[in-house]
């Protein structure tokens, strides 16, 4: 018993000591920075745009829209119109994700690989130089927009960019490599006699996928959501250089106020709420995934 127990004991030992570099990093570079962002939050902004260390709660009240002058829907619309960009970049996504995954999938083994090395081939590229690319591709005179012209989809003269149509786009583009590998790992391991003994039972078309296939990638599907939904939904860069700058998203008001503004107690406030959103999010994801093991078990 003697062995065993100090056995026991250098093995919970090894442990500890192995996970402390990791646990210490994440600490000092992740936990520690959130924590200020917390306190700072909860702070008041000088005269000249020191940080001092009043306690108020006036900050996140004037994210919710309630300030000095009464309620103002400013700061809401503008966590709501990020948010609502993230979901419909996510939705988009996955619409072209799922074919892209299954045609994948069925390609010989080297032509797969081939496949996948184009899905990442985007990453090679800074986010920056694509956006730029993007405005080359969308401006007035590009091929793109004078076959929009021609359909009457835009007005003759102008362009996609800027637009709500050129940021959708590039989004999208931006963001489908997260989206498309998770889906593909699980389209790669469906098990296809399910599907097989669905269309013995009559099953055809969405009643086939919804039944016998969508259970399967589901996880791969809520993988790349969260993926994808985190990042687009702080995205500032795209909305900004293909928006014209008229449209002001979460990651731009989170520069203004650390920049031009130098307003850190109440941007630490936005930085702060958006992280709970964000955090409730993949609390939800983590529910659906648990929901779904249950029903199958």
């Amino acid at each position: 018993m003697n062995t065993d127990s100090k056995r026991r004991e250098r093995s919970a030992l090894s442990t500890i000591l192995s996970l402390l570099p990791g646990t210490t990093w994440l600490c000092l570079f992740m936990l520690a920075p959130l924590l200020v962002i917390v306190l700072i939050s909860f702070c008041t902004r000088g005269d000249y745009g020191q940080v001092e260390h009043v306690f108020t709660f006036e900050n996140y009240k004037r994210v919710a829209g309630y300030g000095t002058f009464g309620f103002d829907s400013v700061y809401p619309i503008i966590l709501l119109r990020s948010i609502w960009l993230g979901a419909c970049t996510v939705l988009l996504t996955a619409i072209a994700a799922l074919p892209l995954a299954f045609v994948i999938s069925k390609l010989p083994g080297k032509f797969r690989l081939l496949g996948l090395i184009i899905v990442v081939i985007p990453f090679w590229s800074n986010l920056l130089v694509r956006t730029f690319a993007w405005q080359m591709l969308l401006a007035p005179d590009s091929t793109l927009s004078r076959f929009a012209q021609w359909l009457h989809l835009v007005p003759s003269g102008t362009g996609l960019y800027p637009g709500s149509l050129a940021i959708y786009l590039c989004m999208v583009c931006d963001y489908l490599p997260f989206m498309i590998l998770p889906v593909y790992a699980s389209v790669e391991k469906l098990d296809w006699s399910l599907a097989e003994a669905a269309m013995d039972l009559g099953a055809r078309g969405w009643p086939l996928f919804r039944h016998a296939l969508l259970p399967q990638i589901r996880p791969g599907l809520l993988a790349g959501s969260a993926l994808v939904f985190l990042p687009a939904t702080g995205q500032f860069l795209i909305p900004d250089l293909l928006g014209g700058a008229k449209t002001v998203m979460l990651g731009n008001l989170l520069q203004q106020q650390f920049g031009q503004s130098r307003d850190w107690p109440f941007g630490s406030a936005i930085a702060t709420l958006a992280l709970l959103l964000l955090g409730a999010f993949l609390v939800l994801v983590r529910i659906v995934q648990g929901n779904r093991k249950v029903e199958c078990e």
